[in-house]
């Protein structure tokens, strides 16, 4: 005879009774919440401007279910077990994590370029050692454009959890002896992580973004909310306003928590608190909890992990591919790969690993061996440079021009004394106080190599003064699409401040100014780099309505020119390269190297540029240059012949890349074109050609 179904008290008497926490469907469905947020977040759906929060969200939820584990063992015994803990944690996440890794590596092998690969290989060894959240604190921010390119970027959250399954165990044995300091001590660190993470979020937002002391309040909430559950007997089921209130924190969190740099902060208190009171009242029968515990709510909540774990890879290596998806629907259909992937993931690797019978000896001896494998993969791309055979001659010509964009800048130093106090300053050349002054913009930073060199051949001391988007001219102001407030300013005060200090540096005889001059004319970039602006203003006076912002930078020019005549001598320009308005060398590279792929991008770059589309952008630039040059106010330095033929410029030379962007050299090209310069440090009055 069927038994009739046990009732809701009956099940909680046996639960307080036995100490043990039996399945709760609707976690599966806040994890189905937390999940699914990030996943359309990072996809780009829109309307869901904080779905990165899911995360926090699984922050409460692991705090939750580990400190609940934990406790009722140690309620129970005044024990731990570390052993039998660590071999619960290996069994369920190792398995899948390794999974994702090496595929991720296998896919990245046939697309990343080597010194992408090579990063990979860096970000293997630090996932596997629990420390890649580390690792992205010292890079770009989570929500910088260079995060997409980053394939396990995503496991800076797994890192953060791992470190809590050491931390919290081992905090707990510390303190086992004494029950009442060791829940203070537990609250004492959860209100020292808020108030360091809310403080400190402005002036330190990345490491409050991904360091564990920052983010384990988050954790200790679940953990305290299961402690406070057990020790009063909780059977999870307050009022059903409370859920509502936890429904509502939560979703507000994930469609109005904005990107940026105010998160975590305060803001990270609304996903936390809605998580912690939906777990406090997940057993109650109201209409969220249904709706929690809802079938699809479950599945999803079941594969959350692997489906956290597959969606980062599946985004980043598809966008390297298609460079960007053709619309929503396109992005849907990743996803949906990504749907497949978990599934398949958490059927055929998380669910048989978990169920099997082994002995814990065999899941240690797996977890142990996968991530020796790991860290030997990781290592061996790192040290072979992301293996860059790979390629054939083709590609390899705009992966080298892309990597060749690094220089030595050790000899760089900021005084704090004396005229230059506080602007950063690198020495060229022989060691001895400086006869030529190279100042400039990033184009400076790209001729450096050639400029060092040149300078030692020379035997004359030189210093180079650059900032990225600052024109090298007197008089004026800018702002920029790429710069932030601070460091317009900072382009302005230091101009400033090299204008009142040439005068007092005595040994200098020379001036070379660097810069883009095509870019401050004209106020935007070109070509693959279009979306960049500036705009420049007079410092003194306001610009007439008139006045081009060709006429601010000529006038501009001439007063420089005029004013480095009267205090230090020589005027050197250089003119500016010519932009090959559609080259970049990675993305060059990455065309390349998917040729032939059913769906990579359609090609964009273009190696060379007629001279004739050049004009129109070049002449109003340089018109003040050449003007002051036949006057004889200054000496114009033209790399064009060397660049260009009768017909184009090209960015390909021979075997050798020429241009990192559509802008900047390589250098490579800095090295060939040095005798440009020599001139300069001969000191001898030449002209440049």
């Amino acid at each position: 005879m069927k038994q009739p179904a046990p009732t809701q008290d009956a099940s909680d008497r046996a639960v307080r009774s036995h100490g043990a926490l039996p399945y709760r469907s609707d976690i599966d469905g806040l994890r189905a919440i937390a999940v699914l947020a990030v996943v359309l977040y990072h996809f780009g759906v829109p309307g869901l401007e904080g779905g990165f929060v899911g995360v926090d969200i699984f922050f409460v939820i692991s705090g939750f279910l580990i400190g609940g584990i934990l406790w009722r063992e140690y309620d129970a015994t005044g024990r731990i077990r570390l052993g039998h803990f660590y071999l619960r944690r290996f069994r369920r996440l190792a398995p899948a994590f390794f999974a994702m890794v090496l595929v991720t590596a296998a896919l990245s092998w046939a697309l990343l370029l080597p010194f992408e690969f090579r990063e990979l290989g860096k970000q293997i060894i630090a996932a596997t050692v629990y420390l890649s959240n580390v690792l992205f604190f010292g890079q770009a921010g989570y929500f910088d454009t260079a995060s997409d390119e980053k394939a396990l970027l995503h496991t800076w959250s797994l890192a953060v959890e791992e470190q809590f399954y050491i931390f919290l165990p081992m905090f707990i044995l510390l303190l086992s002896r004494n029950r009442r300091a060791l829940l203070s001590a537990l609250a004492g660190c959860w209100l020292a992580s808020l108030i360091a993470c809310v403080w400190l979020t402005a002036p330190y937002q990345s490491a409050t973004f991904y360091l564990f002391p920052f983010r384990a309040w988050e954790l200790l909430s679940g953990v305290l909310l299961a402690i406070w559950g057990h020790e009063t007997g909780r059977l999870w089921r307050g009022h059903a306003a409370l859920s509502v209130a936890g429904l509502a924190l939560v979703a507000g969190s994930i469609l109005l928590i904005p990107a940026g740099p105010l998160f975590p902060g305060l803001l990270a208190l609304f996903p936390v608190l809605g998580s912690v009171l939906l777990l406090a009242n997940g057993r109650g029968q109201n209409p969220v909890n249904r709706m929690l515990s809802a079938r699809g709510a479950v599945w999803f909540g079941k594969i959350s992990y692997s489906l956290y774990l597959w969606h980062w890879p599946v985004l980043v290596l598809s966008l390297y591919l298609r460079g960007a998806y053709a619309g929503l629907w396109e992005a849907a259909l990743w996803m949906a790969l990504t749907v497949a992937l978990a599934w398949l993931s958490w059927r055929y690797v998380e669910t048989p690993v978990r169920r099997a019978r082994v002995r814990g000896v065999v899941i240690l001896a797996g977890t142990v061996t996968a991530s020796a494998a790991t860290l030997a993969l990781g290592a061996w791309l790192y040290v072979n440079d992301g293996l860059p055979a790979r390629f054939g001659p083709e590609t390899r010509i705009h992966i080298a021009a892309s990597g060749d964009f690094l220089q030595d800048w050790s000899r760089c130093r900021t005084p704090s004394e004396g005229p230059l106090m506080g602007i950063e300053i690198c020495p060229i050349g022989p060691e001895g106080d400086p006869e030529v002054l190279v100042w400039g913009d990033s184009h400076v930073r790209a001729m450096k190599e050639g400029l060092d060199l040149v300078a030692h051949e020379a035997g004359r001391p030189g210093l180079i003064i650059w900032r990225a988007g600052c024109p090298p001219l007197f008089g004026i102001r800018k702002v920029e699409s790429t710069a932030t407030l601070a460091q317009d300013t900072a382009c302005t005060d230091a101009n400033l401040q090299i204008a009142e200090s040439v005068q007092r540096l005595l040994s200098l005889e020379t001036v070379l100014l660097i810069g883009r001059w095509s870019y401050y004319a004209s106020g935007t970039g070109v070509g693959l780099d279009a979306e960049n602006t500036i705009a420049v203003h007079p410092l003194e006076a306001p610009a007439r309505r008139d006045m081009r912002q060709s006429d601010i930078i000529a006038e501009a020019a001439r007063a420089t020119v005029a004013r480095l005549r009267d205090t230090v001598g020589e005027v050197v320009v250089l003119r500016q390269p010519p932009e090959i308005a559609q080259y970049d060398s990675r993305i060059a590279a990455r065309e390349a190297a998917h040729e032939g792929w059913p769906l990579a991008r359609q090609p964009v770059t273009e190696p060379s540029i007629a001279r004739s589309a050049l004009a129109q952008r070049t002449d109003p630039a340089e018109a003040p240059w050449r003007a002051m040059a036949e006057d004889g106010a200054l000496r114009w330095i033209d790399p064009w012949p060397r660049i260009c033929d009768a017909e184009a410029c090209h960015a390909l030379h021979g075997d050798t890349g020429y241009y990192f962007d559509n802008n900047h050299l390589t250098n490579s090209a800095a090295m060939a074109l040095r005798d440009l310069f020599a001139p300069v440090f001969a000191g001898d009055g030449g002209t440049g050609s």
